[in-house]
């Protein structure tokens, strides 16, 4: 049986304790390291076995107990580790003490099944006899799993260190061996004390000094003349053959198999598996191998490369090592070569981009290899994923000047498309696409074609769409010239993405035309780039369930053509997605998970940094919106793509209004606005618009906020943009509604008619749909209608602008007539639920807030304030949510139309029920509230 420490000290203790209390033994065997000693203390220390006399006994220690010990009347507990170190006389002894155990007591006998003497019989070959009461047991213990190794970890080095890549490469490393794990971490804690969790750390940690010396002794225990089968094991650092360990030493087939038996009977080395050989633990390769001496490395290095040549399928990357330490420079880089080529093409970019980064980054490099490879790089980078070293190794490579002009340009190419679309650096991307444009038009038409196409793609903030749309046409000539299949659907693909985000007629016909059922590889690639581009495209447009069905197609193409670049663009579409039509359950764990899966390159994660910063909006936790929508300093958000940047900065304005910072939010508004003008792509203006005509409005720039409404409605003109065209409305609502605000005259017809445009909104958003932007607008117009149909509101403020007079708000004004609010009532505590079943905390709360302040007192209710005795009141409750939620005193007063001081009143006494001593506390206070 198979089993761990714990399962052991299960089965002995229900031996132990059973009806009959019979005698029992439990042979318990492991490897080195992998804790037999341990166990036996916890045996010893075992609180539900009956109190016999513990008895220890350390074999080759010299003395141990008679023969006699074992008919001893009273029950005993014997602990006897180390069999395999007992010479013949002890076996002797100890076989008489176990055949003698009497009712109540008990054995535990570790051995390592390595070192025994006779394969199999841990008390030697002279049989025992078993009397017929014993219960006898047999346990092999295992090495720990990576879960175990995890929790190992995290009590080493902390949660800071335990990385999944960290845990991965230690538990590969040790093989889960219990004491080499410890062992191993102690190192790392000591060598890194400011640990980051990467794998390349625990390689440089070395090798623990107990597996060294457990290694090294077994290894000069082999004869001289078969230690090079222990060394050939050790240079192949992996499971293998008895014939390629034979090869690989040099003795050849007939002395190798020999050598080989020696070596695994000495332990020196283990069978891993059916006919395959090594070390037991992987990190003891590294011992052996650092004992060599360099000549003979140099020749086991290169029998090693010839052996792994000739496996099928070839592993590449191990024989460009093998060949490198072998000294042997040309096959080396002619094997990186092909381990690079191997990966691209079964879409392992990443291990691709790993090691030819290593290898360009070597000094010496000859200028042939470097012009083969760094193309290599270049190609897989930006099909893959990767972080800043990739960039910085091409930027050096692109100066030398020894590269002949096409491969410079290539690598040109290659350098601003990763600075695009994976580092966010557009400005500087965009530049040296532009160079490389020009210096691949005359040498190489097709990469001309492919930089083109690159300039087509309208994302990036600083260059007008009408100079996309001029690259446009250069694209779609030299794609045409080069006769290239591939080169044409790049092109297609990108005008795809520039014609759909203009809400073009022509888009949907141009998504048909890409060549989806292509049999070439690098067609299907840029076909499935030219789907996700469309998806993208489409849901920002507002075409929520025809952008689904893009999207699925083109991450399934993406998968099965090996494009995880865009397969990951696309997932970040799909949040955005999510976001917009009501899908939160869950939506803030998966953009944390992205953002964790992208930590390397944190710009392709941005779609879910923002939407992560919306949901906690909405959710009233400000201090983790400003921080998402920051992108948490990961990078600049004046890099963001133009729709994504344009959605951050709306909600950022409306932070900012919610705080009553009127000044900081009308200067952002004109910033971010003039990024999207200078664009001219209009229907990135639907997720700003609204904000910004407010922010404009309410600091007393009416016709600043004018003149955006005139140009968003002038820039949309009769385009296909539904949202858009509802934010349009929106906007208009708004703009509307603050004017009819400032005015003295005509309050009540202008808030009608603001009332009306927010309906108008709502019933657009509706069938998007896009529920959150519905029911805010719906809210809109119930603010709006309230407010006109009620006397005295023209002091009332609406949800996102200051409150005038706290305290007035919160008066009951006078009743309106009541067969017109009502219906208005209605649907503004259905909106209130909406934002509940969504989850906008914020949002409901100062949904329910305005109808409280509106809605007639229920008849039959006793006079005075209803008693909650110990129990929280609804305003308390609402308040409590909202500043465990972060919100301060002054915001939780604007949102709910109370004075500061009733809120402070509200907290003091929802605290003093739930017995909180802090905020935070109350947090937790209020969750274990049924």
């Amino acid at each position: 049986m198979i089993t761990t420490c714990g399962s052991v000290l299960r089965s002995f203790a229900r031996a132990l304790t059973g009806p009959r209390a019979e005698p029992v033994l439990m042979f318990v065997e492991g490897a080195a390291g992998e804790g037999k000693s341990h166990l036996l203390q916890e045996l010893a220390d075992l609180p539900d076995a009956p109190e016999p006399a513990r008895r220890w006994w350390r074999c080759g220690a010299g003395g141990g107990p008679s023969e006699e010990d074992g008919h001893r009347p009273e029950a005993t507990l014997w602990l006897v580790d180390d069999v395999h170190r007992a010479d013949e006389d002890e076996l002797r002894r100890l076989r008489g003490v176990l055949e003698g155990l009497g009712p109540g007591s008990a054995a535990a006998v570790t051995y390592r099944p390595e070192e025994i003497e006779v394969p199999g019989l841990p008390l030697g070959g002279t049989p025992m006899t078993y009397p017929g009461r014993l219960t006898v047991l047999t346990n092999r213990l295992a090495p720990w799993d990576e879960e175990r190794v995890r929790r190992a970890t995290e009590e080493a080095l902390g949660g800071s260190g335990c990385t999944a890549e960290a845990v991965t490469r230690l538990h590969e490393r040790t093989g889960g061996v219990p004491r080499v794990v410890v062992d191993l971490l102690a190192m790392v804690r000591e060598q890194w004390p400011a640990f980051t969790g990467t794998a390349a750390e625990v390689d440089a940690a070395g090798v623990p000094p107990r597996l060294a010396e457990l290694v090294l002794s077994r290894t000069h225990a082999v004869p001289p003349e078969h230690r090079p089968v222990v060394w050939a094991a050790a240079v192949l650092d992996g499971p293998a053959g008895r014939d390629e360990l034979a090869a690989v030493s040099g003795l050849g087939a007939g002395t190798g198999t020999g050598a080989l038996l020696g070596a695994l009977e000495g332990a020196a080395l283990a069978e891993l598996g059916e006919g395959r050989y090594g070390f037991a633990v992987p990190l003891a390769a590294s011992a052996v191998r650092a004992t060599l001496p360099g000549p003979v490395r140099q020749d086991l290095h290169r029998r090693a490369a010839n052996v792994l040549s000739r496996r099928q399928p070839v592993d590449w990357a191990a024989v460009a090592g093998h060949h490198r330490a072998a000294g042997e420079g040309h096959r080396w880089l002619r094997a990186v070569e092909r381990a690079a080529e191997s990966a691209e093409a079964s879409g392992r970019h990443e291990q691709a981009i790993t090691l030819l980064e290593r290898t360009l980054a070597l000094p010496g490099l000859p200028p042939q290899a470097r012009a083969r490879l760094a193309p290599l790089l270049a190609r897989n980078a930006v099909t893959g994923l990767r972080s800043d070293q990739t960039v910085e190794v091409l930027a050096q490579i692109v100066q030398d000047a020894a590269l002949p002009p096409a491969v410079r340009g290539e690598l040109r190419l290659d350098l601003g498309l990763m600075l695009c679309n994976q580092m966010g650096r557009s400005h500087e991307g965009w530049q040296v696409l532009e160079v490389a444009a020009g210096e691949l038009r005359d040498v190489r038409s097709v990469l001309a074609a492919r930089a083109m196409a690159a300039l087509v793609t309208p994302y990036w903030p600083g260059v007008s769409v009408d100079v996309h749309r001029g690259w446009l046409i250069q694209a779609v000539a030299a794609a045409d010239d080069s006769g290239d299949a591939a080169m044409r659907t790049a092109v297609l693909a990108n005008h795809v993405g520039l014609a759909m985000s203009c809400a073009d007629p022509e888009a949907w016909e141009l998504v048909e035309q890409l060549p989806v059922q292509s049999t070439d590889p690098a067609c299907l690639r840029q076909a499935a780039r030219g789907l996700c581009n469309a998806a993208d495209s489409a849901v920002w447009l507002g075409f929520y369930e025809r952008g689904a069905d893009l999207l699925a197609a083109g991450r399934d193409l993406s998968a099965r053509s090996g494009a995880p670049y865009t397969e990951h663009s696309a997932m970040g579409t799909r949040l955005l997605q999510q976001w917009w039509t009501g899908r939160w359950l869950g939506l803030d764990k998966r953009c944390e998970d992205f953002v964790a899966a992208t930590a390397d390159m944190p710009f392709i994660a941005s779609d879910a940094y923002v939407v992560r910063g919306l949901l906690a909006v909405a959710q009233g936790d400000w201090g983790e919106a400003r921080s998402w929508l920051s992108q948490q300093g990961t990078f600049g958000t004046e890099k963001l793509p133009v729709p994504l940047g344009a959605a951050a900065a709306g909600a950022v304005i409306r932070l900012a209004l919610a705080r009553q910072e009127v000044t900081a939010a009308a200067e952002h508004a004109r910033a971010a606005w003039k990024v999207v003008a200078d664009k001219g792509v209009w229907p990135w203006a639907a997720e700003l618009a609204p904000w910004a005509v407010e922010a404009l409005a309410r600091a007393g720039d009416g016709a600043g906020a004018h003149t955006m409404v005139r140009n968003f409605a002038q820039g949309l003109g009769r385009r296909d943009a539904p949202a858009a065209r509802a934010a349009l409305v929106w906007s208009r609502a708004v703009l509307t509604e603050t004017e009819a605000e400032a005015s003295a005259e005509g309050r009540r017809s202008g808030l009608l008619e603001a009332a009306a445009l927010y309906g108008e909104a709502a019933a657009a958003y509706g069938e998007l749909p896009r529920p959150y932007s519905q029911a805010l607008t719906t809210e809109g117009a119930a603010r709006c209608a309230i407010a006109a149909d009620t006397e005295g509101a023209p002091d009332d403020e609406g949800a996102s602008g200051p409150v005038k007079d706290a305290e007035a708000a919160s008066r009951p004004a006078p009743a309106p007539e009541e067969d017109a609010i009502l219906p208005v009532l209605a649907e503004l505590e259905s909106c209130a639920q909406r934002f509940t079943d969504l989850g906008a905390v914020w949002d409901a709360a100062r949904a329910r807030a305005l109808l409280r302040t509106r809605q007639p007192v229920r008849k039959g209710r006793p006079p005075g304030r209803p008693s909650h005795a110990d129990q929280l009141s609804p305003r308390e409750e609402e308040v409590a949510q909202l500043a465990v939620s972060g919100l301060t005193n002054r915001e939780i007063a604007a949102t709910l139309h109370l004075s500061p001081r009733t809120v402070e009143q509200h907290i003091a006494g929802a605290m003093r029920k739930t017995g909180a001593l802090s905020r935070r506390d109350l947090a937790h206070r209020l969750d274990a509230t049924p």
